[in-house]
C-alpha cells in the first residue's frame, strides 16, 4: 500500500514539475522579445519567472524524493537497482536536473540585463524536456532493458 501512495505522489510531483519545466521557457521566450522600452511588462515576466523557478525547485526535489523511496521500497539496490532501464532512466533525470539548473543561470541573466540569445533560441531551448519526457516514458513503460 505505502509503494501506490508513493508511486501517486511521484507521478504529482512529476507531472508539476514538467508543467515547470514546459512553461519557465516559454516565459523566456517572451521575455526575449520584450522591447527594452517596455519595463514594466519584463518586470511582470520576470516576477512569474522567479516565482514559478521558485516552486519547480519544490516540485523537483518531490520528484526525486518521492522517486528514491519507490525504489527502496521495492526491496532497493538487490531488484531495481540492476536493472539497465533504471540506469538509463536515472541517467535521463540527471540531464533533466541539470536542464532545470541552467534555467536558474538563464534567469538570472535576464535578471541581470546580460541576455544575449534570442526569442528563437529559447523557443528550441523549450523543446528538450519533450524529448527527456518521452524517453523517461519509453523507460519506464517499455523497460527496455
Amino acid at each position: 500500500m505505502l509503494y501506490l501512495w508513493l508511486k501517486v505522489a511521484h507521478v504529482f510531483f512529476v507531472i508539476s514539475w514538467f508543467a515547470g519545466l514546459f512553461y519557465l521557457p516559454r516565459i523566456f521566450v517572451n521575455l526575449a522579445m520584450v522591447p527594452a522600452q517596455s519595463e514594466v511588462e519584463r518586470e511582470r515576466l520576470l516576477g512569474m519567472a522567479k516565482r514559478l523557478k521558485r516552486f519547480m525547485i519544490v516540485l523537483m526535489v518531490g520528484s526525486w524524493a518521492t522517486g528514491l523511496a519507490i525504489t527502496l521500497t521495492l526491496g532497493g539496490p538487490g531488484t531495481w537497482w540492476v536493472q539497465g532501464w533504471l540506469h538509463a532512466k536515472l541517467l535521463l533525470v540527471l540531464f533533466l536536473t541539470a536542464y532545470d539548473g541552467y534555467c536558474s543561470v538563464l534567469l538570472r541573466g535576464f535578471r541581470n540585463g546580460t541576455n544575449t540569445r534570442s526569442h528563437v533560441w529559447y523557443r528550441v531551448f523549450n523543446e528538450l524536456p519533450t524529448l527527456l519526457l518521452l524517453g523517461v516514458v519509453i523507460l519506464v513503460i517499455i523497460k527496455p532493458f
